[in-house]
């Protein structure tokens, strides 16, 4: 190989690596649509990740996926459907952040809104909406009525940080997310953005 075709190799590798680094490591490819929608989350077991792929599917797989923590840019999508996983009665950090400094060209464009908590392995109600939805995401957001839910999620200890895990040191691994829930949500979010204004 001569040291020019060897270069351009080299080349092409380091903007292939370029590249790489901005690609969505754990984006959701869906289904071609002209609706523009994103669904986007905050995780820490991956609860919040299979619902926010399972409301896609609800939604007919029209959605693209996105975890807060990959600095998406969503403001080419028309619809978007937030939400979290529940940690000390708020989702992380980085959603938060990620509302607060996106609210003014978001809150136009939220679709729906679901939060993912334990919830000590009762089954959500009304509380829990008002509290992780009402009070939280949608006070955040600044934004009214949408349709949105509370799942039950799952304790895996082994994906905690060695702080949390110690603190959740006496509860045994579960999972309460329910695939059908999140695909009815799906669908319900679907109808809004379907139906004739």
């Amino acid at each position: 190989m001569n040291r020019r075709d060897f270069l351009k190799l080299g080349y092409a590798a380091v903007g292939t690596a370029a590249l790489a680094d901005k690609a969505w490591a754990l984006k959701y490819y869906p289904m071609p649509s002209d609706k523009k929608c994103a669904v986007l989350y905050s995780t820490w077991c991956g609860s919040s990740r299979d619902a926010a792929v399972w409301i896609s599917e609800g939604m007919g797989g029209i959605a693209d996926v996105f975890d807060v923590r990959e600095g998406a840019d969503l403001t080419g999508f028309e619809h978007i459907i937030i939400g979290g996983s529940i940690r000390f009665m708020v989702t992380s950090k980085e959603l938060q952040q990620y509302i607060t400094e996106n609210k003014d060209w978001l809150k136009e464009r939220v679709r729906g809104l679901f939060a993912v908590c334990g919830n000590m392995g009762q089954p959500v109600g009304p509380q829990q909406t008002a509290t992780f939805i009402d009070n939280h995401l949608a006070r955040l957001l600044g934004v009214g009525k949408v349709p949105s839910r509370v799942f039950l999620g799952r304790i895996t200890k082994s994906l905690m940080d060695p702080e949390t895990a110690k603190m959740m040191a006496n509860f045994e691994d579960y999972d309460n997310l329910k695939r059908a829930d999140c695909l009815a949500f799906g669908k319900e979010v679907l109808a809004t953005i379907t139906s004739p204004k």
